[in-house]
């Protein structure tokens, strides 16, 4: 059970790091169509698409490590102390919340990967790229969301909530 914990753990970590540097390859992309455009009069046909299609794949791959890193907005007025059973409760009751919408998600975003791998749909632009590509960043990314939202539940049984910011202020009495 550790070794599947994990690998959700490792594969989320990996994968919100290359999320990071799609965002920076994303600012490259842009960059280089500003100098090619202003600087040589010469825009790029690529780029605008490239750039978009980018950008949608590392949002939705990111979300698996921003959960596991608590990057998402957490309110802990009522129940800060992070070992109490009322936050442990509310806690697993969020990320049901958020498997429940990753599920959904998932199921209909698979859908449509599916429908327009078969009907061979592609973009209405001058590069014509399959629009299966851009689609499978939907359930790729609400899958990881919800195995990393799965592990999180386990580690607020098993091992606590681990909310560094928040044992420092349950610690000064806060």
């Amino acid at each position: 059970m550790r070794f599947l914990l994990n690998s959700v753990d490792f594969i989320n970590e990996w994968v919100g790091k290359l999320s990071a540097w799609l965002f920076f390859g994303i600012g490259f992309c842009i960059t280089y169509e500003i100098v090619m455009r202003y600087v040589f009069n010469s825009p790029t046909i690529w780029v605008d698409e490239v750039s978009s299609i980018t950008q949608v794949w590392a949002t939705y791959i990111g979300l698996a490590y921003a959960l596991k890193h608590k990057d998402m907005i957490i309110i802990d007025v009522v129940f800060r102390n992070p070992n109490t059973i009322g936050r442990k409760i509310l806690e697993t009751l969020g990320l049901l919340i958020i498997i429940a919408f990753s599920f959904v998600t998932l199921w209909y975003g698979f859908e449509l990967w599916l429908d327009s791998t078969l009907k061979g749909h592609t973009t209405d632009t001058y590069l014509a790229l399959p629009k299966w590509f851009t689609q499978a960043s939907i359930w790729v990314g609400f899958g990881l969301l919800a195995l990393q939202a799965l592990v999180e539940i386990i580690k607020v049984w098993t091992i606590g909530i681990q909310m560094p910011h928040t044992e420092t202020l349950v610690e000064e009495g806060v």
